[in-house]
């Protein structure tokens, strides 16, 4: 059976199928994706995915879009350990519980920091306002100590004593403003002790592996070549950062 995951390592959900297939010795061929250079935009990926976004898998000839279907599907189709999304009823309901919670908070304060330290600037020619930059944090500090108050609390990890894919997710996502200057998670001792067990999980190799295209976040957004559609994209989407 073979398995084709498209992705930009750039994109933490992204990286969460890739640490997810790659931990569990899940076959697959990368499909690799530059969102930077508008590759999601090309008629050849619209036939993919007509969202035009990654992740994507076509498992022999089924497509399925989404990091969270994504996630919960790896899962399902291959004999990964329980702990990762499990059976048992409450359990489970824990992780969508978070899957439910995090894309219209903690992934919806994140996107707007993280591109207003890469895109926009490189759009606009000049910073994004401090007032504006200075409301995303206090955005997304209200956001993290939820993460730690309602879903960690004294636990090991988000939804138990073991890792599941909510925990991959959400590292994902706070290692993208960690990558521009700005870790969330300083001085939360809990929550850090969360991230380091989540990164003994994955392992050193692994971790150095799928991160390192984010490690070169600057690097890569100064030498791209935005295309002028992905520009309008951006500007139509994040209006209100461009004040």
């Amino acid at each position: 059976m073979s398995l084709d995951i498209y992705v930009d390592l750039m994109s933490p959900p992204c990286r969460a199928v890739v640490f997810m297939a790659q931990k569990n010795n899940i076959p697959y061929t990368e499909k690799t994706l530059d969102l930077f250079k508008g590759d999601q935009l090309k008629d050849e990926f619209f036939q993919v995915n007509p969202l035009q976004k990654v992740p994507v898998i076509c498992h022999d000839g089924f497509k399925l879009t989404e990091s969270v279907a994504i996630l919960k599907y790896l899962a399902a189709m291959y004999p990964v350990a329980e702990h990762w999304y499990p059976k048992e009823p409450q359990a489970r309901a824990l992780v969508d519980e978070y899957f439910a919670w995090q894309h219209c908070s903690l992934w919806m304060n994140i996107v707007p920091y993280f591109l207003s330290h890469t895109l926009i600037p490189k759009i606009s020619g000049k910073p994004v306002a401090e007032k504006k930059v200075q409301e995303m944090k206090e955005n997304l500090e209200l956001t993290v100590g939820v993460l730690q108050s309602k879903f960690l609390q004294e636990k090991s990890f988000l939804c138990g004593s073991q890792i599941s894919i909510a925990d991959l997710l959400a590292y994902c996502h706070l290692q993208q403003p960690k990558a521009v200057g700005y870790d969330t998670l300083a001085g939360k001792p809990q929550l850090e002790a969360w991230l380091c067990r989540v990164e003994e999980v994955l392992g050193d190799e692994l971790l150095q592996d799928v991160n390192a295209r984010l490690q070169n976040v600057e690097q890569i957004v100064n030498s791209s070549d935005l295309p002028s559609d992905m520009i309008e994209i951006v500007k139509k989407r994040l209006r209100m950062l461009f004040d």
